[in-house]
């Protein structure tokens, strides 16, 4: 496999296998193994050769929006901005947010997702490895005709996907600026705030007739099986039971 000076910059998590995979222009000993983290800047060239299974996630990010990140993150001119290449690290914590996003990509929640997606961008510059940036501190948190605005907007959409670049358009911000002026705002992620938001409303139409599965697409769970999860994650007990005692 190729990569020929590509658009974007890639962040590729191994999840499993990878023992067969080696890079033939790097170190000949060197090959993947669950958990390792490769990163190729945009206008990278590599040869790999791949002989055996295994399963990765790539995370694709534009120039631009990786350079607005680092701008609007650390205060700095984004042309200061620099991505090493990487071939097989051992990075915990971007191991752990890119595990995250794909879980939540699994899972159909977008809203989680992304913020996976935008902590994992924070993780790399923050690591000492690649730099070692500290984030500007976070003062003051949404303005409050943005919070009230935010709140109202992910009430009138949660039967539907709230997307984090809505809900950060709403106060004209990045959808990572966005992301940590809400928790500042208010303690949790958008996505945890939805999460509750949901439950709360799925407890509220348990007491009604309508069946479990209809209420699970009302409050915008991807299926019963998703409401369930989440359901008992916040209550201790599932929807069935939370009926039950009603």
């Amino acid at each position: 496999m190729s990569y020929q000076r590509p658009n974007g910059h890639t962040f590729s998590l191994y999840l499993r296998g990878g023992a067969g995979t080696r890079r033939l222009d790097g170190s000949p000993a060197a090959r993947g193994r669950p958990g390792v983290l490769c990163i190729m800047p945009q206008e990278h060239s590599s040869e790999w050769e791949i002989t055996d299974f295994s399963q990765f996630v790539h995370l694709y990010v534009p120039d631009d929006q990786m350079r607005r990140m680092f701008a609007e993150t650390f205060d700095r001119d984004a042309r200061l901005m620099a991505l090493p290449e990487v071939t097989f690290a051992d990075a915990p914590a971007l191991a752990r947010t890119l595990r995250q996003m794909t879980q939540a990509i699994v899972a159909g929640s977008h809203l989680q997702a992304e913020e996976a997606m935008a902590q994992t961008i924070n993780d790399f510059f923050v690591d000492r490895r690649y730099g070692g940036m500290r984030p500007c501190a976070i003062s003051g948190g949404l303005a409050p005709h943005v919070r009230r605005r935010s709140l109202e907007y992910i009430e009138a959409h949660l039967g539907e996907t709230i997307r984090l670049q809505d809900l950060a358009a709403i106060g004209q911000l990045s959808a990572f600026h966005f992301q940590r002026m809400f928790r500042a705002s208010y303690g949790v992620s958008p996505h945890g705030w939805v999460a509750h938001r949901r439950v709360e409303r799925a407890k509220s139409m348990l007491s009604g007739m309508d069946p479990i599965a209809q209420i699970a697409s009302a409050c915008g769970f991807s299926s019963q099986s998703h409401m369930t999860r989440a359901f008992k994650l916040g209550t201790g007990v599932t929807p069935s039971a939370y009926r039950q005692r009603q």
